[in-house]
């Protein structure tokens, strides 16, 4: 039933883009991090120390907003190519996984996990940061809106690490907004495949539409990927536990690697649960609490009309293979940064 809403709603559809609109301050000589808006190109590019760090797209054929690619101080792509690139030996599974992205399965029994347009962007460029405001309309097909939706982006750099900061505002019209506990949501991000966990079998997945697609056994070669939450948990054994953060740690090439996601206090079922798969999904998942609790646990959160609830994450990638002891240091930096 859930699938036959979500394709009759066709996922999440964001305000037309007629509308988009920029504003931007533009790029100082003297600012480290540059914010830099291309309406025509349907994009927002970041750079720090001139070197490319991420985008902000959002293009017709993937119908979502995404950071999109990912890349640590020295250049090197940790985020998944497909769909929007074709990577030699990359798996093709769950279309929708593209870059780094927030929406969530199940809203007033909407599908939103797929897609999206977005419609205001203003940007700003710094010294130490640079900034992007995003407001976007989740709709339905028939332009009903569910939800206001404010993102903050605020991007980071320096030697040996990147960072973004995601803080998202989601704001209910006249009606209640319901969240049921759902498996899919909230901040995904899909990674390249040296930082999957190997695998030696065949796997089949099913998308949002419930298209299913076989993965043949892949070659494991430079394979390495391992997860660590706060709270100890290793590998596979991190799907579907809570923490305060889960690093996702391994080689690129030669490069050593780590990227965390910090959850806040503040956000709605911290700590949350982590949906960190095997074959390359990393996501903090702090709604759908009675199918990784098997019951024990339910939110089923809600937004009373006129109300809002905001969302407090921090995605940091480090050149190094982090440890607990840094990672939770650089954790209480990032809590005292949102009280």
């Amino acid at each position: 039933m859930r699938i036959l809403i979500a394709a009759a709603y066709l996922f999440l559809f964001f305000a037309a883009m007629l509308l988009i609109s920029f504003v931007s301050a533009g790029p100082h000589p003297s600012d480290r991090v540059t914010v830099s808006a291309n309406e025509q190109a349907r994009r927002v590019d970041i750079a720090i120390d001139g070197q490319p760090f991420t985008s902000y797209i959002w293009p017709a054929t993937l119908k979502k907003p995404v950071l999109y690619p990912l890349r640590t101080a020295k250049g090197t792509i940790v985020t998944r190519g497909f769909p929007l690139e074709q990577r030699p030996g990359e798996r093709v599974d769950h279309p929708h996984h593209a870059g780094l992205w927030l929406n969530y399965e199940s809203v007033n029994g909407i599908d939103f996990w797929n897609n999206s347009d977005a419609i205001k962007l203003s940007a700003k460029s710094g010294s130490d940061q640079g900034e992007l405001d995003v407001e976007s309309d989740w709709i339905t097909f028939d332009k009903k809106v569910l939800l206001k939706e404010h993102t903050r982006f605020v991007f980071r750099g320096g030697p040996g690490f990147r960072c973004v900061d995601r803080i998202t505002t989601l704001r209910a019209l006249d009606e209640k907004v319901d969240f049921k506990d759902e498996k899919d949501g909230l901040l995904g991000l899909r990674v390249v495949r040296a930082l999957e966990i190997p695998s030696d079998k065949p796997e089949v997945y099913t998308d949002a539409s419930g298209h299913a697609t076989t993965v043949a056994k892949l070659d494991n070669a430079g394979v390495n990927g391992t997860y660590l939450t706060s709270e100890g948990k290793k590998g596979d054994a991190a799907w579907g536990t809570r923490g305060r953060w889960c690093n996702l740690s391994g080689l690129v090439g030669d490069e050593p690697v780590t990227i965390t996601i910090f959850d806040h206090p503040a956000n709605p079922g911290f700590p949350t649960y982590w949906h960190a798969r095997g074959y390359g999904l990393f996501a903090a998942n702090p709604l759908g609490q009675k199918i990784f609790s098997e019951g024990k646990q339910e939110l089923n959160f809600s937004l009373p009309p006129n109300a809002s609830v905001t969302f407090r994450y921090r995605i940091l990638i480090s050149s190094a293979i982090a440890t607990p002891e840094s990672t939770e240091a650089s954790y209480k930096d990032f809590v005292a940064a949102y009280r």
